[in-house]
């Protein structure tokens, strides 16, 4: 191969983030260069008319450029992060356990995200949170039945590629049952090769027979397999099993390479040779690393990888070919489905969504509202309320998936619907060391509607210890459950299933008497 050929071949297989909602001039001139794709983040993201303004440029330098974007559609969002997710979000999904309205919600999301000229999805969450102390996953997962992820993985991917973006099933093998996330460390799979494939990889089986065009790494150790390598690492994992025993001849793409699970060991050049070597085709990176020195440093480092031996010059030039192929595949669809996309909904793209929606509301907030369930205990006073509440949100630490930007909660919207209701946030940090840490949540609450809103409750010590000294004073109050419901709290509890803004808008509804709940399920 001459040698001006590689640097090309090794820019192709890279997915770079950038800062800045506007193409850097580094990115364009590496497209012009070779480079195979972006990432996108919440930094990148203002408005639709914005993204779409920005993939312009863009592809102006290259028309088959692969622009990715982490969006799932539920409490991680970049599409809509300044606002929250007008969708429910994957576990949400599985709570109502209708794969034709999953697939519906993924078209519609589809829809918006070809308009803004997005072709690639970092979407969906394809684990099982067998775990529920899981710390990254929760309600990113369609739930912890293998089955059930199945169906809705596989009917994810149907409708996200109906509106013509590729959709990416992840994070393979699974990262469901663990405790540690891998941002910051190794997570450790410990189940032997037949549970692997009950669970673990079912879903997988699934999104690879719906025709998903992407499949997404996890940075884990999982011995059935490898008891040395993380998966993204290792050739048994995504050649052997993932290409081999699994059939999948789509692109495999690592999720974030400067990620403890991979970066702390092996580095970020090292990690992305290994990758690449294990049978990786494309390289993300850009979540904290978004710079052209960056990118330099992962090119440079594959070119010398291939002129030394450690990285066979088949093996890139194979990942750079699946790369132009999802490229050719995105540019193809997204031409066929473009005009249709451009009338509206009304088309046969969008119209599985649109028979599903009443009223004419948009399909993910109808889904929103199904997914809620109420538990009233015996003697406890019904919903709704009449009168203007005082809401007091829970906040835990967030995992760095989800992000610390998107909003959440209930008080904004029930305030819209009960004038004068008032709210408040509270940490663990602000309960530390009071005595009584009912008093803060309480103050504020004389004479009105208490409704407290929180988030994974079984996974905090401190928020479970502060409402139940709540509950023992306020008896009456009624409990939100935003995060995983494994226990339901209090005379009214509601399980959101996630805290999605159109989850948020829906619990007020019913808070409100604006919305009839579903039943919780026998």
């Amino acid at each position: 191969m001459p040698n001006h050929e590689l640097p090309e071949l090794a820019a192709t297989v890279l997915q770079p983030g950038f800062v800045g909602t506007s193409a850097p001039d580094w990115v364009r001139r590496r497209l012009g260069e070779g480079l195979g794709g972006v990432a996108l983040f919440a930094r990148n993201v203002e408005s639709p008319a914005q993204v779409s303004a920005l993939t312009a440029q863009l592809r102006a330098e290259r028309p088959d450029v692969i622009v990715a974007i982490d969006e799932e559609a539920g409490d991680v969002t970049r599409f809509e992060s300044r606002r929250g997710s007008s969708r429910p979000g994957n576990l949400a999904l599985g709570a109502i356990d209708d794969p034709a309205l999953t697939e519906a919600v993924a078209c519609d999301l589809g829809a918006d995200l070809a308009r803004a000229g997005i072709t690639l999805d970092y979407a969906p969450d394809t684990d099982v949170n067998s775990n529920p102390d899981n710390p990254v996953i929760g309600v990113r997962a369609f739930g912890a039945e293998p089955l059930l992820v199945a169906r809705h993985s596989a009917a994810f991917v149907r409708g996200l590629q109906q509106a013509g973006v590729a959709a990416c099933a992840k994070h393979f093998p699974g990262h469901g049952d663990t405790s540690v996330d891998s941002h910051h460390d190794v997570p450790l799979i410990a189940r032997d090769r037949a549970e692997l494939d009950a669970v673990e990889l079912l879903p997988f089986r699934a999104a690879i027979e719906a025709g998903v065009r992407a499949v997404m790494t996890g940075h884990l150790l999982v011995p059935a397999y490898d008891d040395e390598l993380p998966a993204t690492l290792s050739r048994r994992i995504m050649t052997d099993l993932l290409r081999g025993e699994l059939g999948f001849d789509g692109l495999i793409v690592t999720d974030g390479i400067e990620m403890q699970g991979v970066r702390r060991k092996y580095g970020l050049a090292g990690a992305a040779v290994r990758a690449l070597a294990a049978g990786v085709d494309a390289i993300c990176v850009g979540g904290d690393h978004a710079d052209e020195q960056t990118a330099t440093l992962l090119r440079d480092a594959i070119v010398a990888a291939v002129r030394s031996g450690e990285l066979p010059e088949e093996r890139l030039a194979d990942a750079a070919a699946r790369v132009r192929a999802l490229g050719a595949w995105t540019t193809r669809v997204q031409t066929e489905t473009g005009s249709r996309l451009a009338d509206g909904a009304d088309h046969p793209v969008l119209r599985p969504a649109v028979e599903l929606v009443r009223d004419g509301s948009q399909v993910g907030f109808e889904a929103a509202r199904r997914a809620i369930r109420v538990t009233v205990a015996d003697g406890a006073t019904a919903l709704p309320i009449d009168r203007p509440a005082h809401v007091v949100e829970f906040a835990p630490p967030r995992n760095i998936a989800i992000g610390a930007e998107t909003p959440w909660g209930v008080g904004a919207p029930l305030d819209d619907l009960l004038p004068g209701t008032t709210s408040v946030r509270l940490t663990a940090d602000d309960l530390d060391g009071v005595a009584d840490p009912a008093a803060p949540v309480l103050s504020g609450a004389e004479g009105r509607a208490l409704v407290l809103v929180a988030r994974d409750v079984h996974r905090h010590p401190w928020l479970a210890t502060a409402l139940a000294r709540v509950l023992e004073a306020r008896p009456d109050a009624i409990v939100v459950e935003m995060g995983v419901p494994v226990a339901v709290l209090g005379g009214v509890h509601i399980a959101t299933y996630g805290a999605t803004r159109a989850l948020g808008q829906a619990a007020a509804e019913l808070i409100a008497g604006s919305a009839v709940p579903a039943p919780l399920a026998a």
